[in-house]
C-alpha cells in the first residue's frame, strides 16, 4: 500500500515491482526537496549568518568512509588535490564493510583476464533493458564507461586485488546483454597488518567468518552444501587451508568488504589523506549559492571545513532514520536493514537543504530477512535451496523464491493490501532440508536459537496444520499449497512460477537435487515457518546527480561545489538491481568520476 499523496513529495511508487517476464523500469520517482530536517515543505537554501570556528582549507571534502568516499578521496588525492574525510561513526568502512563486496562493473580488466565474453554493447545493451527509463542514458553510459577505468586506477594505487565470482549470474541474463556466468566480482584476500593500527578502526563484518577460516563471498554457496556435497567440503577445506597459510605467516587475513575497506583505507594511508572518525556533519556552507565547505562536530563542537573546489556526500543512505522512512516509503514501513546504523540521511538532509532535488526516496535494495532478534538475517541462500517455499496470509504461494531479492520484496509490497496480507510473509521448510544446509551460520541439523523462537521468528510443529495454526494461517490452504508444491517439485517444474527458469534461479541451489536443483518437496516432519519480513542492505534514493555526479536542483540547474555517490545519491540502477554488487560498484565509480571532475581531469 502506498503512502498517502503529499503535494510536496514528487515521489512516485511504482504500481508494480519489476518483473523479470516483462519490461523491467516502471515509472520512476522523482523525490520532492523538503524543508531543514528533511521533514516536509519546501526546500530553501539558505546562507548560515556567521560561520563556525574553521578547522581547516582543502580542495575537496568527503562526507563519509564507505566505497563511494574512500575512492572519491583516493582519486582527488592522487590527481594532486588536498583532500580530507569527514565520518560519523567511531569506525571507517560504513556498510560497504559490513557487506560481502561484489561489485558489478561490466568490461573491468579483471573479468576480461578470465576470458568473461563482455563488450560495452552488450553491457550496455543489459542496462538499459534493466534499469529502463528510470535513469538517464547519459547517467548509465557514465557509469559504463568509467567504471572500468576506476577499477584499474583503485587496482594501481591501493593494495586491493579482485577475483572474478564466476557462475554468479547477471540477476537477469536472459535479457539482451545479460550473461548467465556474471560480470561480479569481489576483492582478493588482503592482510589486514597494511592497516597497521587503523585496522582496530574497521567497521565490523555484518557476520564474522568462522575461526580460523579465510573464505571469499563466492565460497558461501558452497559452505551451505557441506553436509550434501563433495565440492562443499573441498571449498571448506580450502577455507581452513588459507586461515591455516595466513597464520604461518603471520598475516591478518581480510576478504570481503573487509578487505575493500581495508585496501581502500590503505591506499589513502599512502596518499596522505587523513580520515576524522566521530565527525558527523552538521550542514552544508553555501557562499553564493555554491557549496564551499562543510560544518562538522569535532571534538563536541562545530566547526567548518572549508573546500576551494567541492564538497563529495557519500555518507550512506537513510534505512536508520525512522522519521524519512515515514515519510518516504510505503507501509508497512520496514526497519530491518543491515546497513550501517549511523546511516540516517543526513548528507542527503543537507543537499536537500542546499536546494537539492532527490529521487527513488520510496525504494531500497530489498531483499527477505528473517526478523531475527539483534539484527535481521538478509535471505540469499536459504530461500532458493530446494525444500523451501515461501506462502502469504493465506497460505498461498505469490513469488519465484529463487528470483533477485528485490524483486520479491517488490512483489510483497506490490501484494499486501488488507485482505490480503504478504507481510509478513513465511518460509516454510521441512526437517530434510534442515538436515542438508546450512542457514544462517547454524550447522545443518543443529536446532534454531531459542531466543528465535521467543522472538516469533521461527515456529516448529509436527503437522503442517499445527504449522498452520502457529502462524495464522488457513489449515486447508497451507496443505493444498504444499501438495501442489511438491508435485511439481517431483516433476521440477513450477509453471506457477519458473522458479529454476532462469540460471539465476540455480545459483544458490544444490546441484545433486535434480530434475530441478532449485526445487525439493516438503515430506518429513517436522516443519519450519520463518518470519520473512521486507530487509534491506540500505535505502536507493538520494539526491539526483548528472552524468558527473554533481547534484542537482529540482529544475535541474546544478549546485556548484556539491557531488554525491553511493546510496546518498539516487541510484544509476533506478529500481531494478543488474547484478551482485549493483550498489558498490556504482558507488565507487561515481565516487571516482566526482573526483575527476573537481579535479578538471574529466
Amino acid at each position: 500500500m502506498s503512502k498517502s499523496a503529499d503535494p510536496h513529495r514528487r515521489t512516485t511508487v511504482p504500481a508494480a515491482a519489476p518483473s523479470r517476464r516483462g519490461v523491467l523500469g516502471a515509472a520512476a520517482g522523482a523525490g520532492a526537496a523538503v524543508a531543514a530536517g528533511g521533514l516536509g515543505g519546501t526546500a530553501v537554501a539558505a546562507e548560515p549568518a556567521a560561520a563556525p570556528p574553521l578547522l581547516g582549507t582543502y580542495d575537496v571534502v568527503v562526507i563519509g568512509s564507505g566505497a563511494a568516499g574512500m575512492t572519491a578521496a583516493l582519486t582527488a588525492a592522487r590527481k594532486g588535490l588536498s583532500c580530507v574525510v569527514v565520518e560519523k561513526a567511531p569506525t571507517f568502512g560504513g556498510s560497504a564493510a559490513r557487506s560481502g563486496a561484489g561489485i558489478w562493473l561490466p568490461n573491468n580488466s579483471v573479468i576480461k583476464a578470465a576470458g568473461v565474453p563482455d563488450t560495452p554493447a552488450k553491457a550496455a545493451r543489459y542496462l538499459a533493458a534493466v534499469v529502463g527509463d528510470d535513469v538517464p542514458a547519459d547517467r548509465q553510459k557514465a557509469f559504463l564507461d568509467h567504471g572500468p577505468a576506476m577499477l584499474s586506477f583503485v587496482m594501481a594505487n591501493s593494495p586491493l586485488r579482485f577475483r572474478w565470482m564466476e557462475g554468479y549470474s547477471d540477476y537477469y541474463p536472459e535479457l539482451p546483454g545479460g550473461l548467465p556466468n556474471g560480470r561480479s566480482i569481489e576483492p582478493d584476500q588482503l592482510d589486514g597488518n597494511v592497516l597497521g593500527a587503523e585496522l582496530a578502526r574497521l567497521n565490523p563484518p555484518y557476520l564474522a567468518t568462522p575461526p580460523g577460516m579465510v573464505v571469499f563471498s563466492a565460497d558461501y554457496k558452497w559452505l551451505a552444501l557441506t553436509a550434501v556435497s563433495a565440492k562443499g567440503v573441498a571449498v571448506a577445506t580450502e577455507c581452513l587451508a588459507r586461515g591455516t597459510r595466513a597464520a604461518l605467516l603471520g598475516q591478518k587475513p581480510l576478504t570481503m568488504g573487509q578487505a575493500l575497506a581495508g585496501g581502500l583505507r590503505a591506499g589513502l594511508l599512502s596518499a596522505g589523506v587523513p580520515v576524522w572518525l566521530d565527525t558527523p556533519l552538521t550542514d552544508l556552507h553555501l557562499e553564493n549559492g555554491a557549496v564551499t565547505g562543510a560544518v562538522v562536530t569535532r571534538d563536541g563542537a562545530p566547526g567548518l571545513l572549508r573546500a576551494r573546489r567541492g564538497v563529495v556526500v557519500g555518507s550512506g543512505g537513510f534505512e536508520h532514520n525512522a522519521a524519512m522512512r515515514e515519510q518516504y516509503q510505503e507501509q508497512p514501513v520496514a526497519h530491518w536493514s543491515v546497513g550501517a546504523k549511523e546511516n540516517t540521511g543526513d548528507g542527503i538532509r543537507a543537499g536537500q537543504r542546499a536546494g537539492a532535488d532527490v529521487a527513488l526516496m520510496d525504494d531500497a535494495w530489498w531483499g527477505p530477512a528473517v526478523a531475527t532478534p539483534g539484527q535481521p538475517w538478509f535471505c540469499l541462500a536459504e530461500r532458493t535451496l530446494p525444500g523451501g517455499l515461501l506462502v502469504n496470509a493465506a497460505g498461498a504461494r505469490f513469488v519465484n523464491e529463487a528470483g533477485p531479492y528485490s524483486d520479491v520484496v517488490h512483489t510483497m509490497y506490490e501484494r499486501d493490501t488488507p485482505s490480503a496480507r504478504h507481510i509478513p510473509a513465511w518460509l516454510v521448510v521441512d526437517q530434510n532440508y534442515r538436515n542438508r544446509y546450512l542457514f544462517k551460520d547454524i550447522v545443518p541439523a543443529l536446532p534454531f536459537p531459542a531466543e528465535w523462537y521467543d522472538a516469533g521468528a521461527v515456529h516448529k510443529a509436527w503437522s503442517l496444520d499445527a504449522l498452520a495454526s502457529a502462524i495464522g494461517v488457513p489449515a486447508g490452504a497451507l496443505r493444498a499449497t504444499v501438495d501442489r508444491f511438491n508435485s511439481q517439485a517431483r516433476q521440477g517444474d513450477d509453471p506457477d512460477f519458473g522458479r529454476g527458469d532462469s540460471a539465476y534461479d540455480h545459483y544458490y541451489t544444490d546441484p545433486s537435487v535434480g530434475p530441478n536443483s532449485c526445487l525439493a518437496p516438503l515430506w518429513l516432519p517436522p516443519y519450519y515457518a520463518l518470519r520473512i519480513v521486507p530487509g534491506d542492505l540500505g535505502t536507493k534514493g538520494g539526491l539526483l546527480t548528472d552524468a558527473r555526479a554533481r547534484v542537482l536542483r529540482p529544475d535541474g540547474s546544478v549546485i556548484r561545489g556539491l557531488y554525491a555517490a553511493g546510496n546518498a545519491s539516487a541510484a544509476v540502477m533506478g529500481r531494478s538491481y543488474a547484478g551482485a554488487g549493483s550498489t558498490i560498484g556504482p558507488a565507487m565509480t561515481f565516487g571516482y568520476v566526482a573526483a575527476l571532475d573537481l579535479a578538471g581531469a574529466l
